[in-house]
């Protein structure tokens, strides 16, 4: 690693439990040269932030005008919150899961990581191919 150019991969396969999807995608991704990879990583990058931005949109929509209605709803005296209901339902689910996210996924992050620090190209190009497909 003396020169800047060279980077170590890390071969996330052994990482990956048998028979799933990901260890047949990342193991061709793993062995194929940095242009190979920068195409991989910008094109699915690209795919994704689109995808996120096209569902984000349509929730936002969504959850805009649930909210416009039931107020609408709560003004004209047709439902009643009872909002420390509410917020100690939300409180118990917030709760429940920081519990689980706390047991899963510090193994995910740390493997997610170590992906990304180890095969820069792929990971450069996977955010920045994000970014542009997010921004459509």
């Amino acid at each position: 690693m003396d020169e800047i150019g060279e980077h170590e991969q890390m071969d996330i396969i052994r990482y990956v439990p048998e028979h799933q999807w990901i260890k047949d995608v990342f193991q061709d991704v793993i062995g194929m040269s940095a242009t190979k990879q920068s195409l991989v990583g910008g094109v699915s990058g690209w795919c994704t932030g689109m995808l996120i931005s096209k569902a984000g949109k349509i929730a936002a929509a969504t959850m805009g005008t649930t909210i416009l209605l039931l107020q609408v709803a709560h003004h004209q005296d047709y439902v009643k919150f009872n909002w420390n209901k509410i917020e100690d339902s939300i409180q118990k689910a917030g709760r429940s899961i920081m519990k689980e996210t706390k047991k899963t996924c510090p193994s995910f992050v740390s493997t997610t990581e170590a992906l990304f620090k180890n095969n820069i190209v792929f990971a450069s190009m996977f955010a920045g191919g994000f970014l542009m497909g997010f921004s459509f």
